[in-house]
């Protein structure tokens, strides 16, 4: 019985099936949009070192046969066999990705898997919808990976740019074929590699006819399904020829799509930008013979600024002529540099100040300061975390226990607090201590403590600190930009500048008591100092402020 995988689930092979020579079928369909189905033999640096083992529609196999491109079958938009113990070395990680050859968003597909079969049967099946997408236009489906053993993730991570900016990410480069203007029959490079030759056992049937009986499944290949026979693939792509690594090419600006929806209030069919907010009251209208203010970013144009009165609409956006479409041109330039950032990354900056996180990515949930949340996409539950978090040690010597909030669902989380500088630090097996007062958000996969650095004369008589370790991201706040210094035998700092350090790292309060009390006038100066001790490589945080 095939396993059913959730987004991030992970398991090796061999717990899966015995067998090596596995057949790997992808479904993804959308009404009127094309995919193009591959797979990305990466090197221990998951980058595409050798473009051989790029496994494309005008790539179907790489040199030794390994990985193979076997098209559309049993229900399958597109399948591969991949026979893992004839892999090179030099190859760590398989990647099967989709990504839209036009225009379109991965948020209109329907639902889709990604499944592997042994030995005729399907051992697992990845799951997945458009809801779990928005703009991205390519998503990276799941993974065969080498880690002491092969092993099978399901990723489900989309990405903004489509193919070509999928092919950068893993390392190459692509280029456009400038082919003379010539007849149009299919070029062999482009015709589904399927039709090429007689396939094996595992392959889809060769003659182009009518769908056929159903036929026992190979040792390897997919089981007949009684599913109808899919749709006819397009015989010819529309997008370029890519091969890597070859001369980059500036990416082109996504066309619009004719989407048979009602245009938005600035004439983008896609989500509404910063800004841009469908069904906002609209401002007072201007006084008889008085001009009415222009758009923000937009000159005010000549001779419309004389309208009588209740020639406008209720509700109508003011400032714009009487049956001209208010199309927004200057609007949009205006506010582009601020237009949200998506990387299809799990935690992106959308500026020094603004952090968000797309829950959808890495299954767990995360944790953050309350009242930090300045927005929110999607379907997400908000629940109150006790203070057991922090240790009630915390709240009880300094009465000011750290409140905390769980953020779970599927969507988008915007965080910020008082316009502080925000850096998230990911972790990969490490660890790192932040003070407590400069932590803003984790994630709940992380490892945490609290520890406490005793002293006479530190505000509240000790400073709490919190240890993370494993592997996540913990955002950090800061007034300022921050300096990493390193430590040496001589490293002293402020207890209320220093914001993290090294969890290696040996904290000793050190008193100055050479200062003289009347250095200032009412105030002693800067009595206490932490000085850090380690060994070469451990790092101190410090900010450019003070409490």
């Amino acid at each position: 019985m095939a396993r059913e995988f959730q987004r991030g689930h992970k398991a090796k092979i061999s717990d899966l099936t015995a067998g090596t020579d596995l057949y790997v079928g992808v479904q993804i369909a959308a009404p009127g949009l094309t995919f193009d189905i591959s797979c990305f033999g990466l090197d221990a640096n998951e980058q595409l070192s050798d473009d051989r083992y790029f496994i494309f529609f005008n790539q179907p196999k790489s040199p030794e046969e390994s990985i193979q491109l076997l098209g559309a079958q049993s229900g399958d938009t597109e399948s591969f066999r991949v026979t893992l113990d004839r892999i090179p070395a030099a190859i760590q990680k398989l990647s099967f990705t989709a990504t839209l050859d036009g225009a379109g968003q991965m948020s209109q597909i329907g639902p889709g898997y990604i499944r592997i079969v042994a030995g005729g049967e399907e051992v697992v099946r990845y799951s997945f919808t458009g809801s779990e997408f928005t703009t991205e236009r390519a998503v990276m489906l799941g993974d065969f990976y080498l880690k002491d053993v092969w092993r099978f993730a399901a990723v489900g991570q989309g990405f903004d740019g489509g193919l070509d900016a999928l092919l950068k990410n893993f390392g190459g480069e692509v280029a456009e074929e400038e082919a003379p203007p010539a007849p149009a029959p299919a070029a062999p490079g482009f015709a589904p590699p399927a039709q090429a030759a007689a396939p094996p056992a595992f392959g889809a049937p060769a003659a182009p006819s009518a769908p056929q009986a159903p036929q026992p499944a190979p040792s390897f290949g997919a089981p007949s399904a009684p599913t109808p026979p899919p749709a006819p693939q397009q015989p010819v792509h529309t997008a370029p020829t890519i091969a890597a690594p070859l001369a980059p090419q500036a990416p082109q600006a996504p066309v619009a799509p004719q989407a048979p929806q009602a245009p938005s209030p600035y004439g983008q069919p896609q989500q509404p930008q910063f800004g841009q907010v469908p069904g906002q009251a609209a401002p007072p209208a201007a006084p008889f013979g008085q001009q009415a203010p222009a758009p923000y970013g937009q000159p005010a144009p000549a001779p419309y600024g004389q309208q009588p009165p209740g020639s406008m609409p209720p509700g109508a956006p003011q400032g714009v002529p009487q049956g001209v479409p208010a199309t927004g041109a200057g609007l949009q330039a205006a506010l582009q540099p601020y237009k949200e950032t998506a990387t299809g990354q799990r935690w992106t900056p959308q500026n020094q100040q603004l952090m968000r996180v797309d829950l959808t990515m890495g299954g767990a949930g995360v944790l953050a300061r309350q009242g930090s949340m300045v927005m929110y996409q999607g379907k997400v539950d908000f629940g109150y975390k006790s203070a057991g978090f922090v240790g009630r040690a915390v709240g009880n010597a300094t009465g000011q226990e750290m409140q905390l909030m769980r953020c779970t669902g599927r969507g988008q989380v915007f965080l910020a607090e008082e316009g502080s500088h925000l850096h998230p630090v990911e972790l990969q097996g490490d660890g790192i201590c932040v003070s407590a007062e400069n932590v803003l958000a984790f994630d709940e996969s992380l490892q945490y403590e609290v520890r406490r650095v005793e002293g006479h004369g530190i505000p509240g008589g000790a400073l709490f600190t919190m240890l993370f370790q494993g592997t996540g991201t913990v955002v950090v706040k800061t007034h300022g930009t921050p300096v990493v210094l390193p430590v040496t035998p001589t490293t002293f700092a402020d207890c209320n500048a220093v914001v993290a350090w090294s969890a290696a790292s040996q904290v000793i309060v050190s008193s100055q008591v050479r200062l003289r009390r009347n250095a200032y006038p009412g105030h002693s100066g800067e009595t206490v100092n932490l000085q850090f001790r380690g060994a070469p490589g451990n790092f101190i945080v410090v900010q450019p402020y003070e409490v």
